[in-house]
């Protein structure tokens, strides 16, 4: 019989602290992505005259100016989800760009 000791198990990998801010990031996008022309993704943000600007422009044009703002969310959901998370909070949540 032999008195070895089993070899350590290593500790499990700590996960990296959440930033805060960061938990918007896939919501905002996603919600860019697919509901960009009545601008929820900017309500999401925070940025409440962006996201009224949006919905008048889609609105009050009946219709003809959803295209377009659809486009524009699409652009901004894609930028916001191909950002690391520490872009997005620096840029959108600390820096409060509202376009693009």
């Amino acid at each position: 019989m032999s008195d070895s000791v089993p070899p350590a198990q290593p500790a499990p990998p700590v996960p990296p602290p959440k930033i805060p801010g960061s938990e918007k990031k896939i919501l905002a996008g996603v919600l860019g992505i697919l509901l960009g022309g009545l601008g929820i993704h900017k309500f999401v943000l925070g940025y409440n005259k962006a996201g009224i600007i949006t919905v008048a422009i889609s609105v009050l044009s009946c219709g003809i100016g959803y295209p377009v703002m659809q486009i524009i969310g699409l652009i901004e959901g894609i930028i916001y989800l191909t950002k690391t998370d520490e872009e997005f909070v620096a840029t959108y949540i600390t820096g409060k760009k509202e376009w693009f």
